[in-house]
């Protein structure tokens, strides 16, 4: 009876659950993720060879079209970029060896002052595929014009995650007295789920910001 007490308790004072289960409120929950994957994309990998900062920068380089990297810039930063981009321009049908060494140094350049402007570190260039999976989908959702199966798969995920944190709970909310250690592996999956909640219940309120996590 106390376990169904709680149950109920849990469900009613808690936004993300109804009598039909998480899957309507989630999908709430993953619309407002990927608003906030929409901003957070370029961040999270602006440093990797497949990322948008980088494939600007070539696709500028192949046309002579320095406006197409000013997106991932700051207006002051504008002059430094424009003159190594001439420089590294001029040198495009010179030795390819020097060219690639310079080439380098401007995607480096280019993404150090991208990434400098929100305040992230710049630790070098990164291979292609380098992106955590959920960016990498977040990209493909992009370039084939749907979110859908992105939303699926992630209200999915989202989920089984969260009704296996639940029901963890439940279950030692049992025996939590029965013992000490019974009683403090309840209070860690008791943390563990009151927290993923929180936290989920932050993001939909005050959405996310660059480089915070």
């Amino acid at each position: 009876m106390k376990t169904k007490v709680m149950n109920q308790e849990v469900r009613n004072s808690n936004p993300l659950f109804t009598l039909k289960g998480v899957a309507r409120p989630l999908m709430t929950f993953v619309m407002t993720l990927m608003l906030a994957l929409s901003s957070l994309t370029a961040s999270a990998h602006c440093d990797s060879y497949d990322g948008p900062t980088i494939k600007d920068a070539l696709r500028a380089l192949e046309t002579n079209n320095v406006n197409l990297v000013y997106k991932w810039i700051q207006k002051e930063q504008e002059p430094e970029i424009t003159a190594l981009f001439n420089q590294t321009y001029r040198l495009r049908k010179g030795d390819k060896q020097v060219y690639a060494l310079v080439e380098k140094h401007f995607l480096e350049t280019l993404v150090r002052l991208h990434r400098a402007t929100e305040g992230a570190p710049f630790s070098g260039l990164k291979p292609a595929g380098s992106a955590s999976k959920i960016v990498q989908m977040s990209d493909q959702a992009i370039a084939a014009g749907s979110v859908d199966d992105l939303l699926g798969k992630l209200n999915n995920h989202i989920n089984t995650i969260l009704r296996t944190k639940y029901q963890k709970v439940l279950e030692l909310d049992k025996v939590k007295n029965s013992s000490p250690e019974q009683g403090r592996a309840y209070v860690a999956a008791y943390v563990d789920y009151t927290h993923s909640i929180e936290a989920l219940h932050d993001l939909l309120l005050h959405g996310s910001a660059h480089h915070e996590h």
